[in-house]
């Protein structure tokens, strides 16, 4: 972000935590504080990766999204349910951050006191009610994978097409491979989304993209 001239400002311990901190400093300054699961802009902005996938890829049988605030998952769930009904649209959060899967199965807001995962893009304590609104109309179920899971799911990316996936962006293709058996003969399709990955995290998750002497971008 910042190499492409952002100003960058880290604060609080989690997710939430740091969403509330820019809430409180856009409220000091008289800025718009822009909310992923709480804009229906963001949602339809999503909504495109579903249309460029449905333009080369037809007869989806799932599609695996992410599940963070809720905007990506509503947006492509949203084009999906319009375009190709019959396509299961099945979101994905991290066991150790479960308020959006709780959430969404008791039909009411579900906050937990903590989100313990290597997974911080969709580590979501909080539920947005607007974005809970919205699932219920655009995804079919919610499913967890855990820590492990999501590091599989990164080195398979890197192994098979050499990418970088951050944890959350890799959430999907976790739960693919889950399912792997259960999927098997299925046409199903996720998004590899976020390359946010530290030196560091690539050394510990991904040790064959150090030997290769790949780093994140």
């Amino acid at each position: 972000m910042r190499r492409f001239g952002a100003e960058v400002f880290l604060a609080g311990d989690d997710f939430d935590a740091a969403k509330e901190a820019a809430k409180i400093y856009a409220g000091e300054r008289g800025l718009p504080f822009i909310e992923d699961g709480a804009s229906a802009a963001i949602a339809e902005g999503a909504g495109t990766i579903a249309a460029e996938l449905t333009e080369e890829v037809e007869d989806i049988d799932a599609v695996f999204i992410p599940l963070g605030n809720g905007a990506l998952a509503a947006g492509i769930g949203c084009w999906f349910k319009s375009r190709s009904p019959r396509t299961r649209v099945i979101a994905v959060a991290a066991t150790g951050a479960p308020c959006m899967a709780l959430s969404f199965n008791s039909g009411d807001v579900i906050s937990t006191l903590e989100a313990r995962t290597i997974a911080d893009g969709i580590a979501v304590r909080s539920p947005v009610p607007s974005a809970l609104g919205w699932l219920r109309d655009t995804i079919d179920e919610v499913v967890l994978v855990d820590d492990a899971q999501l590091v599989d799911a990164m080195r398979f990316a890197h192994e098979t097409w050499s990418r970088l996936v951050e944890p959350a962006g890799a959430a999907g293709l976790a739960a693919i491979l889950a399912q792997a058996a259960a999927l098997k003969g299925r046409r199903v399709a996720t998004m590899l989304c976020g390359a946010n990955l530290t030196d560091q995290q690539i050394k510990a998750w991904l040790p064959s993209a150090v030997k290769g002497g790949t780093s994140a971008c």
